[in-house]
């Protein structure tokens, strides 16, 4: 017996679970990693083909033809014709020398397996309908060939990459239904081989049946990446449309009471004052009489034709436009609204602030939407801050809508200083200008964004562009 003790036994560590997420320190390792690894002159070339993969093209154009490199725009010839003359003389040796094929019938077979590949790259269906023929009855040919016995078959090594390479094609051209129907017709075509000659069958066609589902799903996914990124352009193109016509609503809606609440007023009063001019002043000669029926006359025409124009200007409006505008009573709904959106916004608002303007009650509550919009947009779930106060002297209005970064990880939104086209920034100008007061806009040094409103409350305090309006 040997005194030898046994050993003791490791301590036996507890598994790490298998579901847990990376923490951010590993993702950022391993970016820093893919930025020491890849160089930076070939990251933006990688990038440009990713976006180019997935950006689908229209039927009969070839793929990557939107890439925006020519370079890009002329790799697929480059690979296919790398393909084709490759393969093809491989093919052929191959045939003629292991499978001991007619050279003739070789080179026959091996031209329709391989050449195909280049109308890959505008119609790759149509290719793939060629080469799954010509893969067929090559693998009926080599039936009946002498050095078929130990040898793969119903597919040769060239046949499989090539008919990768043309899965490539087709996963990012095809819809999916297509792409179902070309993966099962591939295994449905080696099962039949299997079945006419059992005794020669091999496992390849069922490592193409795998390989060739593997590629047709990973290249489907990037198509359908790309048709999801093509239709959220064209939706947020529709939608700024929208908000383009929307803003040219509002702005008609408050031209229209423009007109209504101040010309449409002072040629009422116009009207009134000429006709009642022969009454009040005593001894009127003749002549003045006639003037003043001619000066109310004409300011009747001139209501009737303001009458006229406002239904013009509201005619591509709807009901709810002649609806009061809203004011600051409403900003607390507002927010409000905005906190349901998913924003955390926290508000101070003064309690009572007087008789405010009209211009100044409205802008106020427009400038605060659209700040708020904004966030919404380019901000996700970014902490914000609404403030409506007036200053110290009460003679002006402060409205300060400050966020900050976005909280959302991996948010690919631009910020609002160099996203969307500026339509909100330059109304929010227009509507601060037309009170008489001042707008400060611009970014945070933590990545956030500040809108500051100043107006006036007193028609005394407008600028004198504003008084001479």
């Amino acid at each position: 017996m040997s005194n030898a003790s046994p050993s003791p036994e490791p301590p036996v560590s507890e598994p790490a679970p298998e579901s847990a997420p990376p923490s951010p320190q590993v993702v950022d390792r391993l970016r820093s990693f893919v930025r020491k690894v890849v160089p930076a002159t070939a990251r933006e070339p990688l990038h440009a083909l990713g976006l180019a993969l997935a950006t689908p093209t229209r039927p009969g154009a070839p793929l990557l033809a939107g890439a925006p490199a020519r370079w890009l725009r002329l790799l697929p010839y480059g690979v296919a014709l790398a393909f084709v003359a490759s393969l093809l003389p491989v093919t052929i040796t191959v045939l003629t020398q292991e499978y001991q094929v007619n050279g003739a019938l070789a080179g026959a077979l091996g031209t329709a397996q391989t050449a195909p590949l280049l109308l890959a790259v505008t119609r790759p269906l149509q290719a793939w309908w060629i080469i799954v023929t010509a893969d067929f009855v090559g693998a009926l040919v080599l039936i009946a060939a002498d050095g078929t016995a130990g040898r793969p078959w119903p597919w040769t090594p060239m046949v499989v990459v090539g008919y990768l390479a043309l899965m490539l094609a087709v996963g990012l051209r095809e819809p999916r239904r297509t792409l179902l129907g070309v993966w099962l017709v591939t295994g449905a075509a080696g099962w039949l081989c299997e079945l006419i000659a059992p005794e020669l069958s091999e496992p390849v066609h069922v490592l193409l049946f795998v390989l060739s589902g593997v590629v047709l799903l990973i290249t489907g996914t990037l198509r359908e990446r790309g048709d999801a990124q093509r239709r959220l352009v064209e939706q947020e193109t529709i939608s700024e449309a929208e908000r383009a016509r929307r803003t040219l609503l509002e702005e008609r809606t408050r031209i229209a009471r423009e007109l209504h609440d101040v010309v449409a007023h002072h040629m009422s009063v116009i009207t009134v004052q000429a006709d009642s001019a022969p009454y009040r002043i005593p001894d009127l000669p003749d002549a003045a009489r006639e003037e003043f029926g001619s000066i109310a006359a004409s300011a009747r025409e001139s209501l009737a034709e303001m009458r006229r124009l406002l239904v013009v200007l509201r005619s591509e409006g709807t009901e709810g436009e002649r609806a009061p505008q809203p004011g600051l009573d409403r900003v607390q709904q507002l927010i409000e609204a905005t906190v349901r959106a998913g924003v955390p916004a926290e508000s101070s608002l003064a309690a009572e602030l007087g008789e405010v303007p009209a211009a100044v009650d409205l802008s106020a509550y427009r400038i605060v939407q659209e700040a708020l919009a904004n966030v919404v947009r380019h901000a996700p779930g970014a902490r914000t801050r609404v403030s409506v106060r007036p200053d110290e002297s009460g003679e002006w209005l402060t409205v300060l809508v400050v966020n900050g970064p976005s909280e959302e990880r991996g948010s690919r939104r631009s910020p609002v200083e160099s996203g969307g086209t500026g339509h909100g920034l330059v109304g929010m100008r227009e509507r601060v200008r037309l009170t008489g007061g001042t707008l400060d806009t611009g970014p945070l040094p933590d990545g956030g964004f500040r809108v500051a409103a100043r107006m006036p409350l007193r028609t005394g305090t407008a600028s004198p562009m504003k008084g001479s309006m």
